[in-house]
This record gives C-alpha cells, sequence and structure tokens, in this order.
C-alpha cells in the first residue's frame, strides 16, 4: 500500500514536531548537495529552527557573501538597511585611511618616495624635522629625569651610611672624648703657668714659717 498523504500544517505534538524537523531538515540538506555535485549549481540553503538554532549549506565553489551579491544584483531588491549600509561605508572610509596611514609610514622610512613631487617631499622633510625636535625634547626631558633621580639616589645613600655610622658607634666613645678634652686643656694651663716669671706663678697655700718664732 502506498503512504497516505499528510495535511500541511503544523504539528501541535512537539516531540513529532522535532522529529519531523530533523527528517526534512536533513532531506533538504541532501538534496541541496545532490544537485549542487550534479548539476555544478550554487546553492545556499539557511534554515532556522523555532528553537533559533541555525543549519546551513552552501555550494563549496561559491561563499554566501557572494551568493547573496548575486542575488542582489539580479533581484534588485535591497539586502540592506541604511543601518548596514552606514556601517559599510564606515569600514570602507576606514579601509582608505589605513592605506593612506601606510603610505604615508612607508614614505617616512623613505620607501616609496621616488614618484613624489617637490612640495610632497618639503611636507615630507617638515613633518620628518618636526618629529626629530619632538624626539629631541623627549630625550632631554628623559635624562633630566635620570638626573634628578640619580641625586636622589645619591642623597638617599649619603643618609643611609651616614645613620649605619651612628648605629656603629660605641656609646663610651662621647664620654672617651669629653675627658680626652679636659686633660688636653690641663695640661695647656699647666704649659701656660711654666712659662709665666715665677713671682706670678700661683703658690700653693703655705702656712707662714716666721710665725712660728
Amino acid at each position: 500500500m502506498g503512504r497516505g498523504k499528510i495535511e500541511i500544517k503544523r504539528i501541535e505534538n512537539s516531540s513529532n514536531r522535532q522529529v519531523t524537523y530533523s527528517k526534512r531538515r536533513n532531506g533538504i540538506m541532501k538534496k541541496a548537495k545532490e544537485i549542487s555535485v550534479l548539476c555544478d549549481a550554487h546553492v545556499s540553503v539557511i534554515i532556522f529552527a523555532n528553537s533559533g538554532k541555525m543549519h546551513e549549506f552552501c555550494s563549496p565553489s561559491t561563499t554566501l557573501v557572494d551568493m547573496l551579491d548575486q542575488y542582489h544584483k539580479l533581484s534588485g531588491k535591497r539586502l540592506w538597511d541604511a543601518k548596514h549600509e552606514h556601517l559599510d561605508n564606515e569600514i570602507n572610509r576606514i579601509k582608505k585611511e589605513n592605506d593612506s596611514m601606510q603610505i604615508q609610514l612607508r614614505h617616512l622610512k623613505g620607501e616609496d618616495i621616488s614618484n613624489l613631487s617637490y612640495k610632497e617631499l618639503m611636507v615630507l622633510e617638515e613633518a620628518l624635522e618636526n618629529g626629530i625636535t619632538t624626539l629631541k625634547s623627549k630625550q632631554m626631558e628623559f635624562v633630566r629625569m635620570m638626573r634628578k633621580h640619580n641625586e636622589m639616589m645619591e642623597e638617599e645613600n649619603q643618609n643611609l651610611l651616614f645613620k649605619l655610622r651612628q648605629m656603629h658607634l660605641d656609646p663610651m666613645d662621647d664620654n672617651v672624648m669629653e675627658a680626652q678634652g679636659v686633660y688636653d686643656h690641663q695640661v695647656a694651663d699647666y704649659e701656660a703657668q711654666q712659662q709665666m716669671p715665677f713671682a706670678f706663678r700661683v703658690q700653693p697655700m703655705q702656712p707662714n714659717l716666721q710665725e712660728r718664732f
């Protein structure tokens, strides 16, 4: 007996609907591959399930973007809205700016300058001179910073050495120095007294011998 026809309408049972989707999707993909190989046709199939999951097939000899461009040209239908056109224009503008900057970079390196006019060469020379001036200014600023840093490091090193000496000094050294100073002062007084005339010398306290008689 032949297979009976089914009514083409939404399958209410979710399990049956998912099974039917998988079978029909695989069948469509298989037919797309077959017609692409047998007939050398450019085929692209995109399927979205109700869950949002995407399944796609595109002939190996082409790309989806090329297929859409060809469809756009042949059908005359607009595939992109104003937002996409603006983004496309912005991408093209950025590409052009990047190409221009690449050319300028090669010129600054001294490459591909044989076709430049005299005026363009003067502009290039001015740009290089300005760059050199800025570079020298940055170099001098860096040198000043390094000198200041070295001075700070030297000062900090001196402070650390001073603190280190203070930590290693004997606390009794101050008393020894003080005693040495008193001794030196007494010696100096004695020498000065010896140089004075005898009459002016300080006499020791002695009792008067004449009073005994």
